[in-house]
């Protein structure tokens, strides 16, 4: 278990933050998309970040003008969930990856760093074991590995949206984690904040080879959005390490 001192990256006021839409085998993909001052001429390799089920890609709202002052970084809304299209039936954590893949291959990206929070860090997970050749790094935040609470029941009888982050949870629960997080072999960086993740985060090591383990015990779920300065600095320091 690694403990770090916390590393502050101050935001780089000319990072360019917009919102796209991109083809996917389930329709529109709906992806925000931060670049460097340089104008996309990245000096790091491009990192693919994938949300919680607590929110869409606008969980990186705070966190993509620290991460993105040296790379290109997309951020999609799962299928289904934010301004995504929907896909028929309800999918498979293997389904939301396979929908990145569509979008690297349409990017043609050769390479990619992934990061992926809560249901995302599954889905990250997923996308390292389909694409090994073309993801080379990882970092994964909260990783449920028995159960990921879906959002607020009362709403989601009546809005769509919470319906399908529902669905989006409900994949984690279905999802193998402990013997699909054996076959992941890149290098993997894992923050642990103090959340309902707490304790599956630090059982999954023991599924994960060579990775580097740091608490953030002083931040819950929301550190995209309380301590963004903090999670772009390990994340940078790990994507860029040698």
């Amino acid at each position: 278990m690694t403990n770090r001192k916390q590393r502050i990256v101050p935001v780089d006021e000319e990072v360019r933050v917009r919102r796209s839409y991109f083809d996917c085998r389930y329709g529109q993909l709906h992806v925000r998309t931060a670049f460097p001052s340089s104008g996309g001429f990245d000096e790091h390799t491009t990192l693919l970040c994938f949300h919680p089920a607590t929110a869409a890609g606008r969980a990186f709202h705070h966190f993509l003008p620290h991460i993105a002052a040296d790379r290109s970084v997309y951020a999609p809304d799962a299928p289904g969930c934010g301004e995504s299209d929907a896909p028929p039936g309800v999918p498979s954590i293997a389904d939301y990856a396979a929908a990145s893949v569509d979008f690297i291959e349409t990017m043609r990206l050769r390479q990619v760093d992934v990061l992926g929070h809560g249901v995302g860090a599954l889905v990250a997970a997923e996308l390292a074991i389909l694409k090994p050749e073309q993801v080379r790094r990882l970092v994964l935040v909260s990783i449920p590995l028995a159960r990921c609470s879906p959002p607020a029941a009362a709403s989601a009888a009546v809005d769509e949206g919470a319906v399908q982050l529902a669905r989006y949870a409900e994949a984690a629960r279905q999802y193998a984690a402990p013997e699909r997080l054996l076959l992941v072999r890149q290098p993997t960086l894992v923050l642990r904040p103090k959340d309902e993740h707490w304790d599956s985060t630090l059982h999954a090591r023991q599924y994960l080879h060579g990775i580097r383990l740091v608490d953030l015990p002083d931040v819950d779920h929301r550190l995209f959005e309380t301590a963004p300065a903090e999670v772009a600095g390990h994340t940078r320091d790990f994507l860029n390490a040698r």
